[in-house]
């Protein structure tokens, strides 16, 4: 069985790090690089850089940064926000990120997914899938989960496989930022209906939490933003306290 991962997420706004509830509340916690650099050295498995401002204006910026993130981490990370259309990808992959997310986009345009893999390899294409549970159906919703679709997460995990993506990163809405613990029934189930490796996001408060959704969720990986941003836990801590617990981690 491959170890499960650990991937800590940055949120970049105008070239710096922050950190908020829903994107509201934002404060500064630091470079994005150094941050990186730091939790690579920790042993993280991979990153997740997210750039929330993601307007035109800020493009070139985040550009820039993800050709600076390249320079200095080895250790394989992934960019999003903003993608809506294959020359975005391109831009970003051409800087040096090794895979790419798409969410909002994707529900708008499927294809795109398609596209991007056919050119560059599934292995590039992480699809997000945000959720809130609505008369008991795990409902997708875009734009930081402000809009419902009339799309179901199972089905529409499906879809995103079948059209080529390589990774599904799951976000339960109504458990982000509650520190509250994952579904991990739901992630389950989802892990069980597909053959692509799913990330879990949001809900983490402990190393049991994270413990829970590796092992009964089934996830193949954790990402975690707080718990690393304001020094509740590092990488290596996290890894052994998940390895104690019978988790198989690289440490």
């Amino acid at each position: 069985m491959p170890a499960k991962r650990i991937i800590p997420c940055l949120d970049v706004k105008n070239g710096r790090t922050v950190k908020g509830i829903n994107f509201e509340g934002l404060a500064d916690v630091g470079d994005p690089v150094e941050l990186g650099a730091r939790y690579a050295q920790e042993g993280a498995d991979e990153l997740v850089y997210l750039d929330i401002s993601a307007s035109k204006e800020d493009r070139s910026t985040f550009v820039d940064l993800v050709k600076r993130i390249a320079e200095r981490i080895n250790i394989p990370f992934t960019v999003g926000g903003g993608i809506s259309r294959i020359e975005d990808a391109k831009r970003l992959l051409d800087a040096g990120a090794d895979k790419i997310t798409i969410n909002s986009a994707a529900v708008a345009n499927p294809l795109l997914i398609s596209e991007i893999a056919n050119r560059y390899g599934r292995q590039f294409v992480v699809v997000a899938i945000d959720t809130k549970k609505i008369d008991g159906v795990w409902t997708v919703t875009t734009h930081g989960g402000s809009r419902l679709t009339d799309k179901e997460l199972f089905s529409w995990a499906k879809e995103v496989e079948q059209l080529g993506a390589g990774e599904i990163l799951f976000t339960s809405m109504d458990h982000d930022g509650t520190k509250s613990g994952y579904p991990c029934e739901t992630y389950a189930r989802l892990c069980d209906s597909l053959s692509i490796p799913v990330i879990a996001s949001g809900g983490a408060g402990s190393a049991q939490d994270i413990a829970d959704v590796l092992s009964e969720g089934k996830a193949d990986a954790a990402l975690a933003a707080s718990i690393f941003h304001y020094g509740e836990t590092t990488v290596g801590k996290l890894k052994q306290q998940l390895k104690d617990k019978g988790i198989q981690v690289r440490l």
